[in-house]
């Protein structure tokens, strides 16, 4: 086959138009193979190998005129096997292109995959494992994108709803059953409206890149169903194509991905990917050999420095990137930047950020990493989320992120969960609701740097957070206690399913609180799928390896009153900045528009007077917030002063109690907008200073009373007895939807 020189950049497979250049990074190899394959799989395949002999700053390169879009490759690298230096080349492994775009075929796990015999880890293994590899595909980089665009919303108007791509799709009855589990799937407008619906802006998807299924779990019939276990950072994860398995639509599933994306878009809904670029899925010293190791292993991964032989392992995973490393760095920059740039997506959540931050053994909050994303002109410009928990000696490292980064708030979570079940830490749980300034205002960022969430892929679904007291996991293989210290569940005093109505009115209610509590905080919503439709995973808090119908969407038995429900407290989200605030409170008296000065907020005791030390440190179990709608700080897109109604929020995690409602100073009356409670008989205008029954573990949000020209329709969307919902009063939607902002007083 004829070959050229061809260029030492970009890595990987570029076509071109008219052939594909070829460029591999190896510092320590002493020869590369090109391996070309033909054939549709098995004794059939032939392989084709073109030594790569041009090598520029340790970048071996070559172009080859002929090979088009759809041609399957992968490497052969040769260079010393010498494991106690760190150095595992052996050129009979095939091996995957870390800058592959897309991948065909599948790992059949064998032990020609592995570089020693099995029981003696000093051996060496020179069987051929090209016929059980998965390959690297050459694909056609152009995509008529009709003019789509990042959308780049505001986080402070974001509402991100975390999704699995087949978890969401596989069982979705007006999907058409070719594209359920896909892509495709994910973008068909069964799920698109529902998203728009509960005004979702952003989908979080689950690992996406090309990722391995373990052996470990093959052997027991189970998948990695999460995908944390990334091997190709720039490919979309193939089995989640429309065309998978079609030989005349190789290397399809990018397309696909881009299609996803251009409808998501048109939806008005962001994309952000959960990325894993900590390790990768070829494990510790006994793992196999199926990219990075084999192509150059010390300087992709952090090996030990007293025995190289041995990885550093900062994820629990077995090993880590080595981010110390320029092209290791390089790599990760590349791969962020090629799925903004080129598959438009709008952000990424990072797993396990902290360990990309560690360069010696702690964790440096300005490594290489951090300092490459803060100058990088279009990273920089995207979403950026962190998981903040270390597995090493940091630990937890909430608020120790860069300014520009946003970050999964666990001790959001972790207070939510303790004040619903009845053990509430009321100043923690305060400054919870008010954005988490504690964690945050620091390092000059605001309310928006807390993504807050009440559950996520990793635990119980909202559904079985309120069933259930300890996990169930039996399906994993795996025991069966966890205790309720871990989960901080509470399952009403029944484990699991149940047919005590009065427990299911309970349980319903309690999921109300959840969502009402997560979509009127202050900072960044986070809905985990399913959860505003009742999802269970019947009390499995761990579906990693769960690819089945107890961790897919059931859309035949969805909990309708709950969406109606969310997709209301969304409603009211969406449409008063006062709960989308773009700064921390202050605590300081601001003028109302009456001429009266309150603060920007109150906290409440249920008397009505404001809360005292005594009232925070006695043990209560309910807390009044009201919100000044006067007192949000900051100017709208036009530079108008942003105002809004006042609101008063009543959480009560105890037994029923009575409300008196405060003085005239802070309105006149008041509107019940939404009671998780579901009573329908109270009176939907209340008086300052009126008194009022909250129900058992319930909370309530009243809406100042504006007068409008004509009588207010004060009728519910539906009846809140029938539901056992609350919903949105028409009247309040037309008020705020007339005056989101206000210009200022002359």
């Amino acid at each position: 086959m004829e070959s050229w020189p061809g260029s030492a950049y970009p890595l990987g497979a570029t076509f071109d138009g008219s052939g594909t250049n070829f460029a591999l990074f190896s510092e320590h190899a002493e020869r590369v193979e090109l391996c070309l394959f033909e054939g549709a799989g098995g004794p059939d395949v032939t392989e084709t190998r073109i030594d790569v002999t041009e090598v520029d700053g340790f970048v071996w390169h070559c172009y080859l005129p002929t090979v088009q879009p759809g041609q399957r490759y992968g490497y052969r690298v040769h260079g010393p096997y010498e494991p106690e230096q760190g150095l595992r080349f052996n050129p009979n492994k095939l091996l995957l292109d870390p800058y592959a775009k897309a991948t065909a075929g599948s790992i059949e796990w064998d032990p020609s995959l592995y570089t020693y015999d099995f029981g003696d880890p000093d051996s060496r293994n020179d069987a051929d494992s090209a016929s059980h590899m998965l390959h690297g595909v050459v694909i056609n980089p152009f995509f008529d994108w009709e003019g789509d665009r990042r959308l780049n919303i505001p986080y402070n108007e974001s509402l991100i709803y975390e999704a699995h791509v087949k978890g969401l799709t596989e069982l979705h009855p007006d999907i058409p059953e070719n594209l359920r589990g896909t892509y495709a799937g994910l973008a068909h407008p069964a799920i698109t409206n529902h998203l728009t619906k509960l005004g979702v802006t952003a989908i979080e998807l689950m690992p996406v890149h090309q990722f391995v299924h373990d052996s470990t779990l093959q052997e027991k019939g189970l998948r990695n169903y999460w995908g944390y276990n990334t091997l190709g950072f720039f490919a979309p994860h193939q089995e989640y194509s429309s065309a998978a398995d079609a030989e005349d639509k190789i290397g399809q599933q990018v397309q696909e991905f881009k299609q996803m994306v251009r409808s998501m878009h048109a939806a008005g809904i962001e994309v952000i990917l959960d990325v894993v670029y900590n390790h990768t899925a070829e494990g510790n010293h006994l793992g196999p050999t199926l990219s990075f190791k084999g192509i150059d292993n010390p300087s992709y991964y952090r090996l030990m420095e007293d025995d190289a032989r041995y990885y550093m392992d900062y994820t629990g995973t077995g090993n880590s990137l080595n981010v110390r490393q320029p092209h290791s760095l390089q790599l990760i920059m590349d791969s962020l930047r090629y799925w903004v740039t080129e598959m438009h997506v709008d952000g990424f959540r990072f797993d396990l950020a902290a360990t990309l931050a560690r360069e010696f053994y702690d964790v440096d909050r300005l490594s290489s990493f951090f300092e490459l994303v803060q100058q990088d002109p279009v990273v920089s410009q995207v979403k950026l989320i962190a998981e903040p928990w270390d597995i090493g000696p940091g630990g937890y490292q909430v608020g120790n992120f860069p300014p520009q980064w946003t970050e999964w708030n666990g001790a959001y979570r972790d207070t939510v969960r303790d004040f619903w079940r009845g053990e509430p830490s009321l100043g923690e749980f305060a400054s919870r609701l008010a954005g988490s300034a504690d964690y945050y205002e620091h390092s000059g960022r605001r309310p928006v740097a807390s993504i807050n969430f009440v559950t996520a892929h990793d635990g119980f679904t909202l559904r079985d957070l309120v069933s259930y007291n300890e996990k169930h996991n039996d399906a994993n293989g795996e025991d069966n206690n966890d205790g309720e210290s871990h989960n901080r569940s509470w399952n009403h005093g029944v484990e699991g399913p149940t047919d005590d109505p009065e427990i299911q009115a309970e349980r319903a209610k309690a999921q109300r609180n959840f969502l009402a509590t997560l979509l009127l905080s202050q900072g960044v919503p986070m809905i985990l799928h399913g959860d505003e439709m009742g999802r269970s995973q019947d009390g499995n808090n761990n579906t990693y390896a769960q690819d089945s119908e107890i961790a897919w969407m059931h859309w035949d038995t969805i909990d309708k009153p709950l969406v109606e429900f969310t997709a209301a407290i969304a409603r009211l989200r969406h449409l008063h900045p006062t709960f989308r605030r773009k700064r921390f409170f202050t605590g300081n008296t601001v003028r109302t528009g009456d001429g009266k000065r309150l603060n920007d907020i109150v906290w409440l005791h249920l008397d009505g007077h404001p809360m005292e030390q005594a009232d925070w440190n006695g043990g209560a179990q309910a807390l009044g917030m009201y919100l000044n709608g006067d007192g949000i700080a900051g100017l709208d897109a036009r530079g108008r002063t942003i105002t809004d109604d006042h609101f008063l929020i009543y959480f009560n995690a105890d037994g029923q109690s009575q409300v008196t409602l405060p003085p005239e100073e802070y309105a006149k009356a008041w509107d019940v907008v939404i009671d998780t409670s579901g009573v329908s008989d109270r009176a939907t205008t209340l008086a300052a200073g009126a008194t009022f029954e909250i129900a058992t573990r319930t909370v309530v949000v009243l809406q100042e009373h504006a007068e409008p020209e004509s009588e207010p329709d004060h009728s519910v969307a539906a009846s809140v007895a029938a539901l056992t919902q609350a919903t949105v009063t028409p009247a309040a939607d037309q008020r705020a939807g007339d005056r989101p902002t206000k210009a200022p007083d002359a």
